[in-house]
C-alpha cells in the first residue's frame, strides 16, 4: 500500500505576480519569442491592445513554478502535465493572482506514489480570469535520498 500524501482535495495555494515591461521583455527574449507585443511598445500601442502583453509561456511558467514549489517543499514531486488556455492577453502592469487548487489524489502503485491532479488559474483582483490551466503532478512521501 502506498502512503497518500497528506495534500487534502480542495487545498488551495497562490501568490501575486505583477507583469511589468522589463519582466515581459526579458521572458520573452530570454525564451526567443520575438513577437513585438512583447518588446517594442510603439508597436504594441498601435494594436487593439494599447501596450506590451505578456507572452503566455511567461505566464506558464511562473504558474508551474508556483505548482512546483507548493509540491517540492513537502514531497518528492514531479509535474507531468500541464494544459494551459490564454483567455485574455496580459498587458504590461497588471497584477495577478496565480492560484492552483488540489482537485484529486489517486494512487500508482506503478509510479510508487499518487497522480495529484490541479486546476489553476490568473486572475486580477476584479475577478476577471486570463489563463486557466490544469495540470497532474507525482507526488511521494519525501525518501530518506531526497531525490523523486
Amino acid at each position: 500500500m502506498i502512503p497518500a500524501p497528506p495534500v487534502p482535495i480542495g487545498e488551495r495555494f497562490a501568490r501575486q505576480v505583477t507583469f511589468d515591461a522589463p519582466s515581459i521583455r526579458a521572458f520573452a527574449a530570454m525564451c526567443g519569442d520575438a513577437n513585438p507585443l512583447h518588446h517594442d511598445e510603439a508597436a504594441a500601442s498601435r494594436t487593439s491592445f494599447g501596450t506590451l502583453i505578456a507572452s503566455g509561456p511567461q505566464t506558464a511558467a511562473l504558474m508551474m513554478g508556483l505548482n512546483a514549489t507548493f509540491f517540492c517543499a513537502q514531497f518528492d514531486a514531479l509535474g507531468l502535465n500541464f494544459a494551459f488556455r490564454f483567455v485574455k492577453a496580459v498587458p504590461a502592469g497588471t497584477t495577478l493572482t496565480l492560484e492552483w487548487t488540489v482537485v484529486r489524489s489517486e494512487p500508482k502503485p506503478s509510479l510508487a506514489g499518487h497522480i495529484v491532479g490541479v486546476e489553476g488559474r490568473a486572475v486580477n483582483d476584479e475577478g476577471v480570469v486570463f489563463v486557466t490551466a490544469t495540470g497532474d503532478n507525482l507526488v511521494r512521501i519525501r525518501s530518506s535520498r531526497g531525490t523523486p
